[in-house]
């Protein structure tokens, strides 16, 4: 059974100090969780990963120079490729919750939270 997660639920704190998660995150690390958010525009028109953020972000960071990600992102790692859904659009990501520092060896993205094997819902 999987467990509704929000973004707030996810970090204890967030400063100079670094990361700290909060322990219901830490509890459900390695356990299928939902989020739900929004598809930060994506580097590519179909892929198999994607950033999902609080809020929605209308410039892909990738792209722009001086655009930066938020704090609290997410990158989602799905089951199948998927066409981009409207950066505008709130969706809910199912998959397995992992944490820690990771570097993607494909993109040398480097993230703090992942969803592993997930699907999206349209909201």
């Amino acid at each position: 059974m999987d467990t509704l997660l929000t973004f707030d639920s996810l970090y204890k704190s967030v400063g100079v100090l670094g990361i700290q998660y909060s322990e219901q995150a830490k509890a459900l690390k390695g356990k299928e969780v939902r989020l739900r958010g929004y598809m930060a525009p994506p580097l590519k028109p179909e892929s198999k990963f994607f950033v999902l953020t609080r809020e929605p972000v209308a410039v892909c960071p990738f792209c722009a120079s001086d655009a930066q990600w938020p704090v609290d992102i997410v990158v989602i790692y799905l089951r199948d490729t998927l066409a981009p859904v409207d950066f505008s659009r709130r969706i809910e990501v199912t998959g397995t919750l992992e944490m820690g520092s990771w570097t993607d060896p494909q993109t040398g993205f480097v993230s703090q939270v992942r969803m592993v094997n997930a699907k999206v819902a349209k909201l």
